[in-house]
């Protein structure tokens, strides 16, 4: 398989590889795996978005693959990408999820994980 995180996380257009619904499905899962196995107790996850309606695609997806790897999901909802690293502090969360493009346009969406 090819690099599929940049510098940044992973960005792409919506629902296209390396970011389609089943791929980003199996990141979260992933994620999950390496973090449980490095850290045995119940780990915390914080996902937050912006206001890119693809978001309301991705949402629910990162979430099942968090849940199905017995993590704790806490949503916040659209927040600006730099409240995510208060919030994993605030919240008590072991990681934390930002779904954005930032600056691209609303054609692209992507993952940034803190």
């Amino acid at each position: 398989m090819s690099k599929i995180f940049g510098t940044d996380g992973i960005r792409c257009l919506v629902n296209e590889e390396p970011l389609s619904a089943e791929t980003c499905l199996k990141i979260s899962k992933t994620v999950a795996f390496l973090l449980k196995k490095k850290n045995s107790k119940n780990s915390r996850v914080v996902i937050c978005k912006d206001t890119r309606l693809s978001g309301y695609l991705y949402e629910p997806l990162v979430t099942a693959g968090f849940i199905s790897m017995g993590m704790d999901v806490i949503l916040v909802g659209p927040l600006p990408t730099p409240a995510v690293p208060l919030m994993i502090k605030t919240l008590r969360a072991d990681i934390g999820v930002m779904i954005t493009a930032s600056h691209n346009t609303y054609e692209y969406n992507g993952l940034k994980f803190f």
